[in-house]
C-alpha cells in the first residue's frame, strides 16, 4: 500500500525536513500550512487556516493520508492562549481527517518545554528537572500547551484507532525563514552583524549554560527519527527524546562558531547579555548589510528569533537529553553538532541569507 503523509507545518524547520526525508523514501507527501512552500521537489502543497475547521475540511477534502506529522505551533502572548490555540490545531486537523478512516499513525513534535515548563515559567526555580532528561519523567504541575497537544492526540487516537508518537527535540538547528524558534539562523545573523560592525561575538547566556553540558537537535536528525518511528511498529505509542547523539559545552563550541565567521569570540563575563537586547538596534544595520551584499531577506525579524535563543542560552542549569529509549529500539543515527551549525551556515550563505 502506498504510504501517504500529511505534514502539518511543512514550511517550518522540522516540517520541511521531514517532508524532504519522506519524499526521498518514496512517500506521497502533502505539505499543509497557511503559506505553503514551493521549493521542496515532490511536495504537494496545501493552503489552509489551521484554526478554521471549514477551511481545513475544504483543503483536505480529497486527501486521505495514512500518516500525519504535526510539526507546527502558533506563538501566543500567554500560556493560557497557547493552550487554547495550539490544542485546537491538533484537534482540528485530526477531526477533519477522522471521517476518512485512512490515518494509521500520527507523529507529534513538541520539545523540552515538556520537562522545563512553558514560556511563562521556563526553567525557573521550583520547576527544574533532573538531567539528563528522560521520557518517563512526569509532567510538571503547571499549564503547558505541549500537554494539551498530547491530550488532543491521545483522545483522537482512542477515537479513531491510530497509533502515535510524540517527539521531544532539544533546540532544533536548521534552515527556515520566518520561524519563531530558530537558534542556528539567529546566531548566524548575529555573527554576521558582529563581523560587519566590528563587534565581538559575545556569549549572551548564563554561566550554567556556558560551562555545562548541552545537546541540540539537527532538523535532519529529527526528520530521520520521525520517519523511523512511524515505520517501526515496536516504537509506536510512546514518546521519544530527539537529539544529535553527541554532547558539548558552549565554552568549547562558541569559539568554533566564531572562527567560521572570522569574528572575535567573547565568552561568559559574569553577566547575562541577552541577544534580544544586543540585536534590538540592528534592524537598520541588517537592511544595509542585506543591500550591500545582495541578500534575499532584509527583515531581521524574519531571520532571527533572539527571544527564544535567549530562553535556551539563559537557562540556569545544564540541559541534555537521554535517548536510551529510541536507541534500544534500533534508532542509531548520529549527527555532529559542530557540523549541524557549520553546514547550516554554509547553506545560508549559499542561498544568500547571510553574507
Amino acid at each position: 500500500m502506498q504510504k501517504t503523509a500529511l505534514v502539518v507545518g511543512a514550511s517550518g524547520i522540522g516540517g520541511s525536513n521531514v517532508a524532504a526525508e519522506l519524499i526521498d523514501q518514496g512517500w506521497i507527501v502533502y505539505g499543509l500550512s497557511r503559506h505553503p512552500r514551493d521549493d521542496i521537489p515532490g511536495l504537494r502543497p496545501i493552503a489552509a487556516d489551521l484554526l478554521d475547521q471549514a477551511s481545513l475540511q475544504t483543503a483536505l477534502a480529497d486527501i486521505a493520508p495514512t500518516n500525519v506529522f504535526l510539526t507546527t505551533w502558533m506563538r501566543q502572548d500567554t500560556e493560557a492562549a497557547n493552550i487554547r490555540v495550539n490544542g485546537a490545531l491538533v484537534r482540528h486537523v485530526l477531526a477533519a481527517l477522522a471521517p476518512k478512516k485512512s490515518v494509521r499513525h500520527v507523529s507529534l513534535v513538541t520539545g523540552l518545554k515538556h520537562y522545563l515548563g512553558p514560556f511563562e515559567s521556563y526553567a525557573s526555580a521550583g520547576t527544574l528537572p533532573e538531567t539528563p532528561l528522560r521520557e518517563e519523567q512526569p509532567r510538571l504541575p503547571v499549564e503547558n500547551f505541549y500537554y494539551e497537544q498530547e491530550d488532543e492526540l491521545f483522545k483522537a487516537a482512542a477515537r479513531d484507532g491510530f497509533s502515535w508518537n510524540v517527539h521531544r527535540p532539544h533546540t532544533v538547528i536548521g534552515k527556515a525563514v520566518g520561524n519563531a524558534m530558530n537558534m542556528g539562523t539567529t546566531l548566524a545573523v548575529y555573527a554576521s552583524i558582529c563581523k560587519e560592525t566590528g563587534r565581538p561575538f559575545q556569549w549572551p547566556g548564563s554561566q550554567a549554560q556556558w560551562e555545562g553540558i548541552s545537546d541540540v537537535t539537527d532538523a535532519r536528525q529529527l526528520a530521520r527519527q520521525l520517519v523511523w518511528a512511524a515505520d517501526t511498529e515496536a516504537a509506536h505509542n510512546t514518546a521519544f527524546n530527539t537529539a544529535n547523539g553527541d554532547v558539548f559545552r558552549w565554552q568549547w563550541l562558541w569559539g568554533r562558531l566564531a572562527a567560521w565567521f572570522g569574528v572575535e569570540a567573547a565568552g561568559f563575563d559574569g553577566a547575562v547579555r541577552p541577544l534580544e537586547q544586543a540585536m534590538s538596534a540592528d534592524h537598520a544595520a541588517w537592511r544595509e548589510i542585506a543591500q550591500r551584499h545582495g541578500l534575499v531577506e532584509a527583515d531581521l525579524n524574519r531571520l532571527a528569533s533572539a527571544w527564544h535563543s535567549d530562553l535556551d542560552l539563559g537557562r540556569p542549569i545544564e540541559v541534555m537529553t537521554d535517548m536510551t529509549r529510541s536507541r534500544k529500539l534500533g534508532f542509531s543515527d548520529y549527527q555532529s553538532t559542530e557540523e549541524s551549525f557549520t553546514e547550516l551556515f554554509a547553506r545560508l550563505r549559499a542561498e544568500r541569507l547571510i553574507p
